[in-house]
């Protein structure tokens, strides 16, 4: 049988709800693209003809683990965001290239 998440989450420990909470906001932080458009309850024939490309084309696009900067900011168009490039640095700092901006 099933059980409620909210039953199983009271009867965890604090330290092991604060740990499933960083997870949680881990995983909504960090998503491939295929992730990503499925979150916003994207097809990927939407997306082919926002981009006037065949579905098996963005099925490649979603896999590619290297792309030109311009295709994926069409791609993060096409779901509703925008691409923004910053360099992180080891103190922390990020800087916004800006470079790359239309």
């Amino acid at each position: 049988m099933a059980k409620n998440f909210q039953e199983l989450r009271a009867k965890m420990s604090t330290e092991a709800r604060a740990a499933s909470d960083v997870e949680h906001r881990r995983l909504i932080e960090e998503m491939s693209l295929l992730q990503l458009r499925k979150a916003r309850e994207l097809t990927q024939t939407k997306i082919a003809a926002e981009l006037h490309m065949g579905q098996g084309d963005i099925s490649k696009l979603e896999r590619r683990t290297d792309m030109y900067v311009s295709t994926l900011a069409g791609y993060l168009q096409a779901v509703g965001a925008a691409l923004e490039i910053c360099a992180v640095f080891p103190d922390g700092r990020a800087v916004k290239i800006t470079q790359f901006s239309e």
